[in-house]
């Protein structure tokens, strides 16, 4: 099981450049709102996608999706750790959360 961040972690990890923020959505989703940088890779695109938009396989990396429910971030947490990331932890709350508590989205 993928290991869990909270809100203020991330949000700090985000202010001090020290993570990569990886959007779970992607679609229309993405377009409307994402965390600040995310790029988006959804579940069927990780073994496609993941090299070129991930290169370092020892960075840190967070999965979001929209909220708890949601199963996107998990299914991409977890094909990362399978393709050999070792710092790859799931914002559970997802952007629902984010915006709520006012923080910082960009659009595409």
């Amino acid at each position: 099981m993928t290991a869990l961040i909270t809100r203020d972690e991330l949000a700090a990890a985000i202010e001090a450049g020290t993570v990569t923020v990886v959007d779970a959505l992607g679609g229309e989703y993405y377009a409307q709102k994402h965390l600040p940088g995310a790029p988006a890779l959804v579940p069927g695109e990780v073994d496609a996608r993941a090299h070129g938009l991930l290169p370092d396989r020892d960075a840190a990396i967070v999965t979001h999706c929209s909220n708890p429910a949601c199963p996107n971030s998990g299914q991409v947490a977890d094909r990362l750790t399978a393709l050999g990331y070792t710092d790859v932890r799931k914002y559970r709350e997802g952007i629902q959360d984010w915006v709520e508590a006012g923080l910082p989205v960009e659009t595409a």
